[in-house]
């Protein structure tokens, strides 16, 4: 995927849904758990260094799979490769299953799937389609 690297930093300055810093440990072999501060901005996770400004990556949450590894720990792998894995380490098990939920409803399928679902609801409830009823107001 193409990206310009400054949108991505100035998309990283945004105002986070969610931020903590987590244990962070990535798909490579041998690697070991760091320290991360962990943002997520819309459907990007963001991952900083504890210390600096600029993050050191992001993963953009698009076709992929949010698992719980352990109580307090979950990982992340996308479809097309699910062996590479990104490891995460909460402090608790309830700061766990809020970063999960969170991370799966940041995907834009889940967003176009919800809009879907309370649109056909609306319909439902006003038998008018959700434009029809804008345009008459």
């Amino acid at each position: 995927m193409r990206y310009n690297e400054k949108e991505l930093q100035a998309l990283s300055r945004q105002p986070a849904e969610l931020a903590a810093e987590l244990g962070m440990r990535g798909p490579k072999k041998g690697s070991v758990v760091k320290r991360r501060l962990v943002k997520l901005v819309v459907n990007f996770l963001f991952y900083f260094r504890t210390d600096e400004a600029e993050p050191v990556g992001a993963l953009l949450l698009e076709h992929c799979r949010v698992t719980q590894e352990e109580p307090s720990d979950f990982s992340i792998c996308f479809i097309e490769d699910p062996e590479r894995k990104y490891y995460f380490e909460c402090c608790s098990e309830e700061q766990c299953q809020e970063w999960m939920g969170a991370l799966r409803r940041a995907s834009y399928e889940f967003m176009r799937r919800s809009l879907i679902f309370y649109r056909n609801e609306i319909q439902k409830m006003t038998g008018k389609g959700l434009y029809r009823q804008q345009i008459q107001n």
